[in-house]
């Protein structure tokens, strides 16, 4: 039988015991240390010392002139001697409350041993260590991911100066560091919405991240100097290359500064940032390639190889611009011609749902804003706003519905990507994340209208990520006197690394190991 407290009542009996020994033991042991001092406390009489006599006999070769010979008889006085009174006495209160304390610990520790030993119910169970912190590896993901990134991206565009036919090596390392990085993007991209939920599980996480941008490094560094022995010195036909691409974007620019124009009238859509960013990369990109030319002359190779690869990377920039205007003034043509088909697909779509009883709330009402939307309207929006109205996940839909919401994706897609890339200088890891997985939706092949509408919302959060990264971001070099036109661009744009008082080198085909290999001797 046990109580309700899950001990043997015996237990219990036998606990009870050990603690009435304990008392009486240490009652004991009390009154014998305290007895002399009550004895002489005042207004008793004092009782004679107890003497014992020793006789002790001496050897006579030891015992000194004028001692005793036959032996010496010592006196040994009692506890109870006067001279001890003071010190009995002042003993008394801290030895009372020293054997007090001993006999509470006492009695707590049998308690003690004897619960644990005789539990019944579970001990709780001991907590587990704290899981490491992920704040240092967090930041150390972000950094790869921006760093092979930027180093992808820039290799990318010195490969396009080289011919097709040639670089096979460096195209090979390209593709597998794209691979590498796209896969580090997703483990990224799923450790921030908290996939894996375990702590230990998200930090390994992290730790994959950063192995995965280092592996992409490492491929992309074991051939540059390969490519660098293939393109040979600045001086050859390199630098003409770089010149002839400059002066067909050149005349390319003042056609798009009038397209931009036109979309302005026609659609209401300002696309101006595109020129902006187009002049300020020809700009600086006429200034290096003069400064190449001039290197060429006086036999400065290695300065006229820096130079031509800022050029480089500046005339690209300028391209993925103009490309960019020219791909929206498509887009917004095509998107204008499918929105009356849309607008009638989404209706009959809008009918059959309402007899299921299954139709998308406020349906209606978008329909009915969109057909009244005045002109000049963005047909790109419309669109936008069309498919979402009928969007029903697992549905099928017409075709031309699908039509319309891949457009709105492709096109949310390369805006934030065309801007992400000539701002690479001031775009955080989490841009870069979410355009990755706009990428990947996009590129799903069951052409699903869940993965279109994703892709399009991914991609908006992303340039809304960019544009506020770049909104915090210091302008270095732009309100110091004496820098050439165009260098705080460059620098945002990540065509230089902004280490330097001149912008730095410029980034060319490697990993962070190689990427900077136009560095300027430093003084000692």
């Amino acid at each position: 039988m046990t109580s309700t407290l899950g001990r043997p009542r015996h237990a219990t009996a036998r606990i009870r015991l050990r603690v009435v020994h304990v008392l009486t033991g240490g009652t004991t042991a009390a009154v014998w240390l305290l007895l002399p001092a009550t004895a002489h406390a005042p207004g008793h009489p004092v009782a004679a010392a107890p003497t014992v006599s020793t006789t002790v006999p001496a050897r006579a070769d030891t015992v000194p002139a004028g001692a005793t010979p036959a032996g010496t008889t010592r006196t040994a006085v009692g506890f109870g001697a006067a001279e001890q009174d003071g010190s009995a006495v002042d003993l008394a209160l801290p030895l009372v409350v020293a054997v007090a304390a001993v006999l509470a610990a006492g009695y707590g520790y049998v308690r003690r041993t004897r619960r644990v030993r005789t539990r019944t119910t579970p001990a709780p169970a001991p907590s587990a260590p704290p899981a490491p912190g992920t704040g240092g590896t967090e930041r150390q993901a972000r950094e790869a991911l921006i760093r092979a990134d930027d180093c992808v991206r820039a290799s990318a565009e010195e490969l396009s100066y080289v011919a097709e036919a040639e670089g096979g090596p460096a195209r090979e390392a390209l593709r597998a560091a794209e691979a590498e990085l796209a896969a580090a993007f997703a483990i990224f991209g799923r450790w921030a919405e908290g996939v894996p939920e375990d702590a230990h599980a998200r930090r390994q996480a992290l730790v994959g991240v950063v192995g995965r941008c280092e592996e992409a490094g490492r491929r992309l560094d074991a051939e540059a100097a390969g490519l660098d022995r293939l393109r040979g010195p600045a001086g050859g036909p390199a630098l003409g290359v770089a010149e002839r691409r400059f002066r067909e974007l050149t005349a390319r620019a003042a056609a798009a500064q009038g397209t931009v124009t036109t979309l302005r009238e026609r659609y209401g859509v300002r696309a101006d940032r595109y020129t902006e960013v187009t002049l300020d990369r020809l700009v600086f990109a006429t200034a290096r390639l003069n400064e190449a030319r001039r290197a060429v002359d006086s036999g400065a190779d290695r300065e006229a190889a820096r130079q031509l690869r800022a050029a480089e990377s500046a005339i690209s920039q300028a391209g993925i611009q103009i490309d960019g205007v020219d791909r929206l003034a498509d887009r917004l043509a095509e998107a204008t011609a499918l929105v009356p088909a849309a607008l009638a697909a989404a209706e009959e779509d809008l009918a059959a749902a309402r007899e299921q009883g299954a139709a998308p709330a406020r349906a209606d009402e978008v329909l009915a804003a969109v057909r009244e939307t005045p002109r000049p309207y963005d047909p790109l929006d419309a669109l936008r706003r069309i498919t979402g109205a009928v969007r029903r996940p697992g549905e099928a839909r017409a075709e031309v519905l699908h039509e319309a919401a891949r457009l709105v994706a492709e096109a949310a897609v390369d805006e934030a990507a065309d801007y992400i890339a000539v701002r690479r200088g001031a775009v955080g890891a989490d841009a870069r994340t979410l355009l990755a997985a706009a990428r990947q939706a996009l590129a799903a092949t069951d052409r699903r209208a869940e993965h279109d509408a994703e892709a399009d919302v991914l991609a908006r959060r992303a340039l809304e990520s960019a544009e506020a990264d770049v909104r915090a971001h210091p302008a270095p070099y732009a309100d110091e006197p004496g820098h050439p036109a165009g260098l705080a661009g460059a620098v945002l744009g990540g065509v230089l690394l902004g280490e330097e008082p001149d912008g730095g080198p410029p980034v060319s085909f490697g990993g962070p190991a190689t990427r900077d290999r136009l560095r300027l001797p430093r003084l000692p």
